[in-house]
């Protein structure tokens, strides 16, 4: 009985884990997007991304960071940045950054 509550304690706090970005997420299907920052610059003509992909939780490859983003669309000056997640039942995954600047 010990073992058996033991492990399901264990993967209750592993599935957990994703809940701390993410606003909500669904176990079969996530699709969200959200804010993430603000500055005080006015305006927003460009607009870059970048992303991360996920692999049955086990590997993620790529660069979802702010500075990639802002690089690939020529973006010097960042307005806001939002981010998306999209996720199917946990195997495959991705997380995208996306930054409105000039």
């Amino acid at each position: 009985m010990k073992k058996f509550l033991f492990a399901a304690l264990a993967v209750a706090a592993l599935s957990l884990t994703g809940c701390v970005k993410s606003p909500v997420s669904g176990f079969a299907y996530t699709d969200i997007k959200d804010g993430m920052a603000v500055t005080g610059n006015a305006g927003s003509s460009k607009v870059g991304t970048a992303e991360v992909k996920g692999y049955v939780g086990l590997v993620a490859l790529g660069d979802a960071s702010i500075q990639t983003a802002a690089r690939e669309a020529g973006i010097t000056r960042i307005h806001h940045v939002d981010y998306q997640m999209k996720s199917y039942v946990g195997l495959y995954t991705i997380y995208t950054i996306i930054v409105y600047g000039d």
